[in-house]
């Protein structure tokens, strides 16, 4: 009931700012909506430890199927931030993940591969330096499915909104998803704090390779400024300052899959 009305309070706080900024509405297609929970993890590894933590987490794919879960999406950084891989684990709801019976389920599936659930977590412990999680409502899990799939370079924009700027800068990442698709620019997906680490919301774009992440935009100059006011910002060069005014700081960090 908390999480619903949340949503629904930051709702109309969209629709208040759209209104008196006199802008035209970026709405989010009901498809990117975000309704489903995720936890993210962002994880160093101990030095030297990087290709012994790949391999853990990849031989614990298996276990988190048979335990009735969804594999986590993961990939591996090549520049950016601290950590070295990203996971994005599917949760859907508080209540449904840490239902006892779902609870039980996944602890049988460890036993079974001879790998406790506390085991795993001390090996983890011993091949990484540093972990963070934050839980994250994002776009419904098939959205997401799709986005992972034929990809295999990832950028994320993650942040730290100034105080209550949180809705404002939501709205601000949907409207750079209504001026990027004017160019041909995939859809960065949205994923909004709900508890745990402290950045407010981050985006997620997923690329065939570095050259589609990299391709320049086909638009002419006079196009790309009337996509951005078309998308309710005052120019294409206004996009990155405006942006600015809603955070207190923030991290870029691109990536590979992990084959």
């Amino acid at each position: 009931m908390r999480n619903e009305m949340s949503w629904t309070a930051i709702g109309l706080a969209l629709v208040m700012i759209a209104a008196a900024a006199g802008v035209a509405a970026a709405e989010a297609p009901e498809s990117t909506k975000p309704v489903y929970l995720y936890k993210t993890s962002f994880v160093r590894a101990a030095p030297g430890k990087l290709l012994e933590l790949i391999a853990l987490y990849k031989d614990r794919m298996a276990v988190i199927e048979a335990g009735g879960d969804a594999r986590p999406f993961w990939w591996r950084h090549t520049q950016g931030d601290q950590w070295d891989l990203m996971l994005l684990t599917p949760m859907g709801g508080y209540t449904e993940y840490y239902a006892e019976d779902r609870v039980a389920k996944r602890d049988q599936a460890a036993a079974a591969a001879g790998l406790s659930w506390a085991d795993f977590g001390r090996r983890l412990d011993a091949c990484s330096a540093w972990k963070e999680d934050v839980f994250v409502y994002g776009p419904p899990l098939e959205f997401v499915k799709k986005r992972f799939e034929g990809t295999g370079y990832y950028h994320i924009e993650i942040m730290v909104s100034l105080p209550g700027k949180q809705a404002e800068l939501s709205k601000e990442r949907e409207m750079e998803n209504l001026y990027g698709a004017a160019g041909g620019r995939p859809y960065n997906m949205i994923f909004v704090r709900d508890q745990g680490a402290a950045w407010d919301i981050y985006t997620l774009g997923c690329y065939r390779d570095l050259q589609h992440w990299a391709a320049p935009s086909p638009l002419t100059r006079e196009e790309r400024d009337a996509a951005a006011k078309k998308a309710g910002f005052a120019g294409a060069d206004a996009i990155g300052p405006y942006m600015r005014t809603l955070i207190d700081f923030h991290r870029d960090t691109m990536g590979v899959a992990i084959r």
